[in-house]
């Protein structure tokens, strides 16, 4: 049993508060799962930028002289701004993918959480309410945001093993569920050349969705292909750049409701995760069907789209 929030705004009028709404949203399923937690942000971005989020168990040692070491890899100018054992590297456009796997060699105790032009992810071991304390997530801007809250079933509870998964640019994914075919996926996907870190089923089934995109699928065609390729039941929420994606099993035993007006649309594993948001009493509410993909682009409208039995 885990806890998942999202929210994809509409109105930029909302956008200073999307740190703020997400972290009530995410404290609210404390009780779905208090292992670990974590937030995606999605934020402003230039052509100029791009970013990597990462990891320490030692941040101050490692932290220290990382700016240095990116810079010397990709060449061009590095930033590093910290948040407690996360920090973001903002790094000239068109190196993150290449300084991720770098790192591996020049700073192998660092872990990297994300990368991409807009995304940042924040996620550790502990209650919800105290993991968005940690990163101060409440004081976060941005355009739209994933979350969850972990009860560990099959994989031990650690940072990397927290949830959301990042698997390509700007791509993450949250799950609720279990995934029965996910060692013989891992394999497949990992000849594929996508690159998987953890036994986690749901980094699989994140790496699963990059592997199509990368192969030319939409967002939402991936999301189609994932209803006849993933075994299991679940409930996935999933975020790009641009978009926000949700989609059922289709036996849809794992919970959901879904709310939208014209300042935003919301996912909860359940109603009480959205109540506390602006205008909730007069929003269109309803439970996401089974086998069905939603989701929504900056500039363009929800299009659901049902799996044919």
């Amino acid at each position: 049993m885990c806890g998942i929030v999202g929210l994809f705004l509409k109105d930029k009028a909302l956008e200073p508060q999307l740190g703020a709404l997400l972290t009530d949203m995410l404290i609210t399923m404390t009780d779905r799962g208090p292992d670990s937690a974590g937030i995606a942000i999605y934020n402003a971005s230039d052509a100029a930028h791009a970013r990597l989020t990462v990891q320490s168990e030692t941040p101050d040692a490692d932290f220290a002289d990382l700016a240095e070491k990116a810079q010397a890899i990709v060449g061009g100018p590095v930033t590093l701004s910290r948040r407690d054992t996360h920090a973001v590297l903002t790094v000239p456009a068109g190196t993150a993918e290449a300084l991720r796997h770098a790192l591996r060699d020049v700073a192998p105790t660092v872990r990297v959480m994300s990368f991409g032009d807009s995304l940042e992810i924040y996620k550790e071991v502990g209650l919800p309410r105290d993991v968005a304390a940690r990163f101060d997530i409440a004081s976060m801007s941005g355009t739209h945001g994933i979350g969850h809250t972990r009860m560990a079933t099959e994989s031990a509870v650690t940072t990397l093993g927290a949830h959301p998964f990042n698997t390509g640019p700007d791509q993450c994914l949250v799950h609720n569920g279990s995934l029965s075919n996910h060692n013989v996926l891992r394999r497949k996907l990992q000849r594929e050349g996508i690159h998987i870190e953890t036994q986690n089923d749901t980094e699989v089934g994140a790496a699963y969705l990059t592997w199509k995109m990368q192969n030319g699928a939409t967002l939402g065609e991936a999301l189609e292909a994932s209803l006849d390729d993933l075994d299991g039941f679940f409930n996935f929420v999933v975020g790009t750049k641009d978009g926000f994606g949700v989609v059922r099993d289709p036996i849809a035993c794992k919970p959901a409701v879904m709310a939208e007006t014209d300042q935003y649309v919301a996912f909860g594993s359940e109603y009480r995760a959205l109540v506390n948001l602006p205008g909730i009493e007069t929003a269109r509410v309803w439970e996401p069907e089974p086998a069905t993909v939603y989701f929504w682009t900056h500039g363009a409208t929800e299009t659901p789209s049902k799996k044919a039995a």
